[in-house]
């Protein structure tokens, strides 16, 4: 089983898309110390979205299609219809 993903950074108004075996274990590696790739400078992170899929092959291929510019638009739409996800970023 895995998970597609988007993760929320409320403080900079960014989302990560991404997909995992272990959507707990994955968060926690996203939020954790030894982060030190993109998300790290944008933490910490909340799950906007996810979705539960039987093959790695369809997970990867739905990741991909959540990074399109409508799949954007969609993650997106969650953030719109519930304000209380959305705060100005940081420094401005």
């Amino acid at each position: 089983m895995y998970y597609v993903y988007a993760l929320y950074s409320k403080g900079y108004n960014k989302i990560y898309v991404g997909y995992t075996a272990d959507l707990n274990k994955r968060l926690e590696n996203h939020n954790g110390l030894k982060n030190k790739g993109w998300s790290a400078k944008y933490k910490p992170w909340i799950i906007l979205y996810s979705e539960e899929i039987d093959s790695k092959a369809y997970a990867m291929s739905r990741e991909k299609q959540l990074k399109s510019a409508k799949g954007r638009m969609f993650l997106k739409s969650l953030i719109i219809q519930d304000s209380s996800w959305f705060s100005p970023p940081a420094g401005g």
